[in-house]
């Protein structure tokens, strides 16, 4: 089994984060979802864990949860196949309640966008070239 990247998100409307993370392609495994989680499938290795704010509570010690809205708690950074995946990604995440967030990074080589979900994480979506990646 490889090593697994689970990323746990706290979310005001389960209903809203569920849609827009069904837009963006990742897969809703049932099995480990409930009325207050949602798990989404993005690759072998990783998952994405939305839940409501009193789920996301429940593992973790600190007395608040960070508003998203307000202050960048974390940017999660996905690497995809093209730059038209990362294209793809942004507009169907639009269509779904996203937010576009920060500039394109055209770099050639590289290509991103960012993108906030409903509640205000921020996901990004990066291409980078193959040839670039191996050093040549």
């Amino acid at each position: 089994m490889p090593n697994m990247i689970f990323v746990n998100l706290p979310v005001a409307d389960l209903a809203a984060a569920k849609a827009f993370y069904s837009a963006l392609g990742f897969g809703l495994n049932e099995q480990f979802s409930d009325e207050r989680t949602a798990s989404f499938v993005v690759s072998v290795a990783i998952v994405v864990m939305v839940m409501t704010q009193d789920r996301f509570r429940e593992f973790t010690e600190q007395p608040g949860v960070a508003d998203p809205r307000t202050a960048r708690e974390v940017i999660n950074a996905f690497g995809v196949d093209s730059r038209d995946e990362v294209d793809r990604l942004i507009e169907a995440g639009l269509a779904a309640g996203g937010t576009l967030s920060g500039k394109t990074e055209d770099h050639g080589f590289m290509y991103g966008r960012g993108i906030d979900d409903p509640d205000g994480h921020h996901l990004e979506f990066v291409w980078m070239d193959p040839s670039a990646v191996a050093g040549e």
